[in-house]
């Protein structure tokens, strides 16, 4: 592996090329920059044509992984070549010279630019490449969802549980004071101290499985984006490290959401991404599993998607090279004798948010398939805290407050031609989670008036005043409701 010496060499070199997001996108254009995200190199190298600068023989190198003529290799990486083929990150033959790894350039809007280390791209140009068992996956959507869900404030330790290609820990360094990555996969902590080191990022890496690695200590903050795909055990020779693990059906999610408490410390927070089974109509819901899970947490689970086993298989197939192979026929009957004999109907793809609280905790378990923000951290964060509020305050102190409509929200109405009133009223975000509400005329004229001027209850006097309905009732009656919008941000 590379020396730390020629990773700040690689590092101040890439930057002097250029070769960072921005710079990739000015030299191929945006069009290209999305076909590359297909996988599809045809654009990005006819803008290419004609140039051997560093930044096209880098793009060239890494990102359309096609070789280049050794002498413009040392051109844009001088005196790097000979060690970064001995290295592995490059190979040579017949006078050229070939990505054998990915050295991609990364940002964020806090922090960059970056560059990651990880196997290559599969699948470019349709062309369908074996993906070896230890295969260390890159920049992903997956990666950059977690990313964007994370909860982003000043803290003490952090753990990134399933490093893969060291990616989270980069985000992590900017606001974390100790970070600890862990992975399975030896290749993958390997991959991951490549990536810290040319991005002079320290980070404490451990190998081992799930939590075993940091046992009986506790952190801050824990994010992972495990090995969560339900996969036959008939693959077990096969497996993908990076998105299988050996536990049945969703065991390793249960079983990473039940230790997860153990390792927070009081008011931390544990992210993962996962799937999750959703068993056969009749018996437990998927909604009451996953509640079911959580012990000593508040908890807040948002499932994204569901995929039913027919459509989960081709994906996960799909994703490890499997199409139009001689045993997929084979393998996707497999899988789903698989699912069936666990009663599985259908599989649930989102993310689980744990906060470790030592008070009655809340747990809410949604399905929200909509358009959300990104980065959708913040609005997480801000529900937290909103959760923490609630908690604390009864109705009678709520009610005596002084509250305020968030600025993104907005009211819609619905009404027949010539009607007095509305016959449906809708209140809607369009931050955060941008959710709906439905709200009947005295919830809607509660709302409305929250301007700061009232304490709430004197509000709610009013507006049963006007509707001639008793305010006690009235109170009872909006106070969940009320709870609800504080709670998801509509009310401040």
């Amino acid at each position: 592996m590379l020396t730390a010496t020629a990773c700040a060499d690689l590092r101040a070199t890439c930057g002097a090329a250029d070769y960072t997001v921005d710079g990739v996108i000015a030299a191929i254009g945006t069009e290209a920059h999305r076909a590359l995200g297909r996988n599809s190199t045809v654009p990005a190298e006819r803008a290419l044509a004609g140039r051997d600068d560093p930044l096209a023989t880098m793009i060239t190198l890494f990102l359309l992984q096609l070789p280049v003529e050794r002498g413009a290799v040392i051109t844009a990486f001088p005196g790097l070549v000979d060690t970064m083929i001995d290295s592995g990150l490059l190979g040579s033959a017949d006078g050229s010279v070939r990505a054998l790894l990915d050295l991609r350039p990364y940002a964020t809007d806090e922090a960059g630019p970056y560059w990651v280390v990880s196997d290559l791209t599969p699948g470019m140009d349709t062309v369908i490449t074996p993906i070896r068992p230890d295969y260390v996956l890159g920049v992903s959507s997956a990666s950059t969802t977690l990313a964007q869900l994370t909860v982003r404030r000043p803290i003490g330790r952090a753990l990134d549980l399933g490093t893969g290609c060291g990616v989270q820990t980069l985000h992590l360094d900017g606001h974390a004071d100790q970070v600890i990555a862990t992975d399975l996969n030896p290749r993958a902590l390997e991959l991951a101290r490549l990536t810290l080191l040319i991005n002079d990022v320290e980070a404490e890496l451990r190998p081992g499985d799930l939590l075993q690695p940091v046992a009986g200590e506790r952190f801050d903050l824990i994010i992972s984006n495990p090995p969560y795909v339900m996969a036959p055990p008939t693959t077990a020779g096969r497996r993908l490290t990076y998105r299988e693990g050996d536990r049945s059906a969703d065991g390793l999610v249960e079983e990473l959401v039940r230790a997860a408490p153990t390792h927070l410390t009081e008011g931390g927070i544990c992210q993962i991404l996962a799937n999750w089974a959703h068993p056969a109509v009749g018996s437990e819901t998927w909604a009451d599993r996953l509640a079911g899970w959580v012990d000593g947490c508040d908890a807040h689970v948002v499932q994204r998607e569901v995929l039913d086993p027919g459509e989960y298989v081709e994906l996960w197939l799909a994703d490890a090279g499997q199409s139009g192979k001689p045993g997929y026929r084979s393998a996707y009957a497999d899988w789903l004798d698989y699912l069936a004999a666990l009663d599985i109907t259908g599989i649930g793809m989102g993310w689980i948010t744990l906060r470790r609280t030592d008070a009655t905790p809340e747990v809410t378990v949604e399905e929200w398939p909509h358009p959300i923000e990104q980065p959708i951290g913040p609005a997480i964060a801000t529900r937290l805290d909103h959760v923490g509020t609630l908690r604390e305050l009864p109705d009678s102190e709520l009610l005596g407050r002084h509250w305020v409509v968030a600025a993104d929200v907005g009211e819609e109405s619905l009404a027949d031609p010539g009607g007095a009133d509305p016959r449906h009223i809708v209140l809607r975000q369009e931050r955060g989670f941008r959710r709906a509400v439905e709200a009947d005329t005295a919830l809607a004229g509660v709302v409305g008036a929250c301007d700061g001027e009232l304490p709430l209850g004197r509000i709610v006097d009013a507006v049963a005043t006007v509707l001639e309905i008793d305010s006690i009732d009235l109170r009872a009656e909006l106070m969940p409701r009320l709870r609800d919008l504080i709670r998801d941000d509509f009310l401040r």
